[in-house]
């Protein structure tokens, strides 16, 4: 498996539209027109949604950019971000986190919801019937740059991956001639996910009459969180807890899974109370 295209899908003068942002872009569009059709099915206007999003998505990003280089990135990078500042900004190269876009989207939209008096858990029901369908194409951003793979492997779907975007020590050609093949972790990431907005779309469905508002999103931290639990241990451009197999995003996940069944199960323990919306 092997990128088919260069990762700028053209390029004028200083300006050069790259397949990372296009992904991500039509990543966006198509979860926000999901998420969209969700909420107004739901009882909502359209153009209440469309507002709210212009709200979320900028500290989504934001969010999802800091955790990367403070958190996620390698700490042999981290210094390459202090000493070049505007390396930060440069999120076109790749190196966003779910979470931290989750954290601070999140928080996002309860407060335009609280200013606007909209109903939050509704619209935020709605984003988690659409997000994981943005999640599952945005990560073929990562396959074009050639990123988000994990250890040698010799399965047929191995990842070709060139020197220069290898990272230590697999960019030791000695040890790992061009002929090695990686995990393609992004791949696993994109089947989950896609996976995961199959199951939440038919659940809104066919339990319409069953869920309460917050339920789809409970169920999407449960879901995704538990994918990623498992696809973390494969990583190599993380930063792990000295000695362990495991970073912050396992301590994160296993939060959101607990944390959520324990209040999906406490909002539906009671027939009589856990009645329909």
């Amino acid at each position: 498996m092997y990128p088919p295209f260069d990762p700028i899908l053209f390029q004028f003068g200083p300006f050069a539209l790259r397949w990372y942002g296009l992904l991500m872009a039509i990543a966006v569009v198509v979860g926000a027109q999901v998420a969209s059709r969700e909420a107004v099915r739901r009882g909502q206007k359209a153009d209440d949604f469309w507002d709210l999003l212009l709200w979320v998505i900028i500290p989504g990003f934001i969010g999802a950019r800091l955790y990367y280089v403070f958190i996620q990135s390698p700490r042999d990078q981290l210094g390459a971000y202090f000493s070049n500042p505007l390396r930060i900004l440069q999120i076109w190269e790749g190196g966003i986190h779910i979470f931290g876009g989750l954290i601070l989207g999140t928080i996002a939209l309860f407060l335009y919801c609280r200013i606007r008096r909209l109903p939050a858990l509704v619209f935020l029901d709605s984003i988690a019937v659409g997000l994981p369908l943005a999640q599952a194409i945005g990560r073929w951003g990562n396959f074009i740059n050639q990123e988000l793979y994990g250890p040698p492997t010799t399965l047929p779907w191995g990842l070709r991956i060139d020197p220069q975007h290898r990272i230590a020590p697999y960019n030791d050609l000695n040890l790992y001639p061009e002929s090695t093949r990686f995990q393609p972790l992004f791949l696993y990431e994109s089947i989950w996910n896609f996976i995961g907005f199959g199951i939440l779309f038919w659940i809104s469905r066919r339990f319409n009459q069953q869920l309460r508002h917050g339920d789809l999103a409970l169920l999407y931290l449960i879901w995704y969180p538990l994918g990623r639990f498992f696809i973390e241990f494969l990583r190599t451009d993380s930063w792990f807890f000295p000695g362990t197999p495991f970073n912050v995003v396992h301590i994160l996940s296993a939060i959101a899974i607990f944390a959520s069944a324990i209040t999906l199960y406490l909002r539906h323990r009671n027939p009589e109370v856990a009645k329909p919306r």
